[in-house]
């Protein structure tokens, strides 16, 4: 994807979702109506970090190009050039996947 012109503020992430696979183990295919939106994605963009009480900026633990996992309810779905994202907080990353 080329640059994103969309910079997050704060502790928030921008985070594309990577699609679950249509087949299980055992072959059988699912339909679109039985899917469940994937929790795993892809960071695209990362803001500067949070501030403490005392004004100091905390870096984040992500950066773009991280494949993390994140709730099922998290974040808050857009479209921005085409593309739908989701926007979230750092602290609704649950991991991330090596």
């Amino acid at each position: 994807m080329a640059k994103l012109k969309f910079r997050p503020l704060h502790d928030r992430v921008v985070v594309r979702r990577i699609e679950a696979t249509e087949k299980t183990k055992g072959g059988i295919i699912i339909p679109d109506t039985a899917k469940e939106k994937p929790q795993e994605g892809e960071i695209v963009a990362v803001g500067p970090g949070g501030r403490d009480e005392n004004g100091k900026l905390i870096t984040m633990d992500v950066k773009a190009g991280d494949r993390v996992l994140f709730g099922k309810w998290s974040g808050t779905e857009v479209k921005l050039e085409g593309d739908e994202l989701l926007i979230m907080k750092e602290s609704d990353i649950m991991g991330v996947i090596a």
